[in-house]
């Protein structure tokens, strides 16, 4: 395996590795992926690679996923070297710059959908992401505003099964609800509502969408009168919600058992 040994941490080509933080993006669609297991989930996907910034040890136990990639910039560095370059502490010994994947188109998706309404959490976007894999879901939808799946932050936190979700970012959420809709999507909304169905009572189809409200605002009449039907999840008195990431991984999971009983 040919290193690239590093004698200017100021190079051009590793200044990504500094300026490419959160939820920011390059024109090129670059992200950051940082620790082993995000960077090897990447790694076993058909996404571009433009580099990697790795410690001998790293490169030593995982090289046979490194040449099936053939990938031209191998950065070899310390972790000490890699904190100058950050400019942060660190506690991995990898990082990984790639180029995000295309978005599939709406008409795309599979038959199962969770979609975000506003939603401000990158945290939240990346544990998400990760039950949307976990549960066989597969399609994630988010608005342009939200944090995105392949963001820094969400990226790590959904342990990079983002890399497998099919992603659509819409621009308008009313618009959006009736084209899938006229897809022969059943929309349902996460919500506490006085007519709302409780979770344990709903019959789901072969094809629904998933919409999850924002953290403290939850989702809009408006939209709520757009979607198919409202659910909610059964809870003890005096408890009034779950975190959004908890609910949506409660209520995909019913979804995904409750067909026809």
């Amino acid at each position: 395996m040919k290193y690239k040994i590093i004698n200017n941490i100021n190079t051009p080509e590793l200044a990504i590795y500094h300026h490419l933080r959160d939820n920011a993006f390059s024109a090129d669609k670059s992200f950051i992926a940082d620790s082993p297991k995000v960077v090897n989930m990447i790694l076993s996907c058909d996404i571009e690679v433009k580099s990697v910034l790795a410690t001998k040890k790293y490169y030593d136990e995982f090289s046979h996923l490194l040449e099936s990639k053939k990938i031209e910039n191998l950065f070899l560095t310390t972790k000490e070297e890699m904190k100058s370059i950050v400019g942060h502490k660190i506690h991995h010994n990898c990082m990984l710059h790639g180029i995000r994947p295309d978005e599939i188109p709406l008409e795309e998706l599979g038959d199962n959908i969770l979609m975000l309404d506003a939603i401000s959490s990158s945290e939240n976007v990346g544990s998400i992401a990760r039950s949307v894999a976990a549960l066989g879901v597969g399609s994630f939808l988010l608005p342009r505003q939200a944090p995105h799946p392949y963001g820094r932050r969400a990226l790590r936190v959904s342990m990079g099964y983002a890399s497998k979700l099919k992603i659509h970012i819409y621009e308008d959420i009313s618009e959006t609800i009736e084209r899938l809709k006229k897809n022969g999507y059943r929309v349902y909304a996460a919500e506490v509502t006085p007519d709302s169905t409780p979770l344990l009572q709903v019959k789901s189809t072969q094809k629904w969408a998933l919409l999850m409200g924002h953290e403290g605002l939850g989702i809009s009449e408006e939209i709520l009168s757009l979607c198919d039907e409202v659910l909610s999840i059964e809870m003890a008195e005096g408890v009034k919600s779950f975190n959004v990431g908890v609910a949506a991984s409660i209520m995909m999971y019913q979804l995904k058992h409750a067909m026809g009983t």
